[in-house]
């Protein structure tokens, strides 16, 4: 009897290891796009540049000391050295879809193995640099629960790329694996397109730009006639203009085409001049909606709507539309929500005056049903939403002078790691709206919808 036991264990550890041998000869691993040994040969260049910067001169002395052979032949062993280092690294890079993550392995010297749970992705982005558009691929971008940093398989060909998008998202909400590739990309409906016209005029109206523009003309001018140097001025002035054209001619270039649409797996953005991305704002991470309008966008009844996505770095949502137009794409990101009007904000008291001059006529604060709002800066208002069930925690904070006038400051913080304040109450509001802001948090998490990707039902 112990004998036939014994045999029938045996039987099954076998078939045991025989299915997992299979299994594992199942998983078919993938490699990266051809081209991408192109983007990983750079590296020994980058070392080489480092040394040049770090001691200029004596860099171009050795190279112009070094005999014309010695020269080519370093350059050839560079060369050789880039081309093997960015071959070797993607040829030891694989990836793999199992019925439950995705399986990256990289690593020349040091192997890695990320291994991201379908059921946590949360956003699957592709974006398409200009030189990648050029070779006809594209970046894959993974946001995952609960990790700031970004896994990406770069570089796919652009069709593969877009099926394996479709292919994850699927599989992140419930789909089969045979369905999953079998279902594709989610139909997509237009929401907002922002006119190239419309964006320059309203860089136009920035201020931050032409700050930026004046400061890298007069500061390097007076230092040129304070010193006469000219790397002082080149290192100061440059700088600035790098901001100066960030803020403007940078902007205009990433947001341009900017195009928002509704689809079953969230709001998907497509935007970009020179590289373009395909973005997605997943349902149920948004933990605060900010609508921007500087002073000068106010007469066109324009606004900007940014956003704090746990766990990504999406910020924009619309980079400039009306107000009306603006509100439609918040309803889709806040369901139930509503923004409140400027003359439902509530200022504070003119005592608070004395804590804050002139400024604090730009605080305001509006709790609704769905949302706490609170608005600040008086040239360029800043109105912040944070849906109650988004609510980590709610604390009031008065100092000397503000306990004296009789005010507090009542701060939320959000999923996202940010804080947003109803600055200069009353202190009897600010006690009696910390806890009330503390129930409506702990109703709004109780009766919250699940965080869930399109669903098969």
């Amino acid at each position: 009897m112990n004998e036939t036991r014994e045999a029938e264990a045996t039987e099954a550890a076998a078939q045991g290891r025989s299915e997992a041998v299979d299994a594992v000869q199942e998983l078919q691993e993938r490699r990266l796009h051809p081209v991408t040994p192109l983007r990983r040969a750079w590296a020994p260049f980058a070392v080489l540049v480092g040394l040049a910067v770090h001691d200029p001169n004596g860099t171009q002395q050795r190279v112009t000391e070094l005999p014309v052979v010695q020269l080519l032949a370093g350059i050839a062993v560079v060369l050789v050295s880039g081309s093997v280092y960015g071959f070797l690294s993607w040829w030891f890079t694989h990836f793999a879809v199992t019925d439950t993550e995705l399986r990256i392995r990289t690593g020349l010297f040091f192997r890695r193995t990320a291994h991201i749970r379908l059921d946590r992705l949360q956003a699957v982005d592709v974006t398409r640099p200009l030189l990648a558009r050029i070779a006809g691929v594209a970046k894959l971008k993974l946001d995952v629960v609960g990790t700031e940093d970004k896994d990406e398989l770069a570089y796919l060909g652009e069709q593969e790329a877009v099926a394996l998008r479709a292919e994850l998202l699927a599989r992140s909400a419930g789909f089969a694996p045979e369905e999953a590739r079998e279902v594709g990309e989610a139909p997509v409906r237009g929401l907002l397109h922002v006119q190239p016209k419309m964006l320059a005029v309203s860089l136009l109206l920035t201020g931050a730009p032409w700050v930026m523009l004046i400061a890298a003309i007069v500061v390097p001018s007076f230092l040129w006639i304070a010193t006469h140097n000219l790397w002082t001025v080149l290192a100061t002035g440059l700088p600035m203009l790098g901001g100066a054209f960030a803020s403007s001619a940078g902007r205009f270039i990433g947001e341009y085409d900017w195009t928002v649409g509704e689809s079953p797996d969230g709001l998907r953005i497509d935007h970009g001049l020179l590289d373009k991305a395909h973005e997605t704002v997943p349902p149920g991470r948004v933990q605060t909606v900010h609508i921007v309008q500087p002073l000068l966008w106010r007469r066109f009844g324009w606004v900007r709507v940014e956003l704090d996505v746990a766990g990504s770095d999406n910020s924009v949502l619309v980079p400039v539309a009306s107000r009306e137009v603006a509100e439609s794409v918040i309803a889709r990101v806040l369901p139930g929500a509503r923004v409140p009007e400027p003359a439902e904000l509530t200022r504070p008291p003119a005592r608070a005056a004395w804590c804050l001059p002139l400024w604090w006529k730009g605080y305001g604060l509006a709790v609704t049903d769905a949302v706490f709002a609170a608005r600040h800066g008086l040239l360029k208002r800043r109105l912040s939403l944070v849906p109650h069930a988004k609510v980590q925690s709610v604390r009031l904070s008065q100092g000397p002078w503000e306990r004296y006038k009789g005010v507090a400051d009542v701060r939320v913080h959000t999923g996202a790691g940010k804080t947003i304040s109803a600055r200069l109450r009353p202190t009897e509001e600010a006690h009696a709206l910390l806890q009330s802001q503390a129930d409506r948090s702990r109703t709004g998490r109780r009766e919250a919808l699940p965080e869930r990707w399109m669903s098969t039902s």
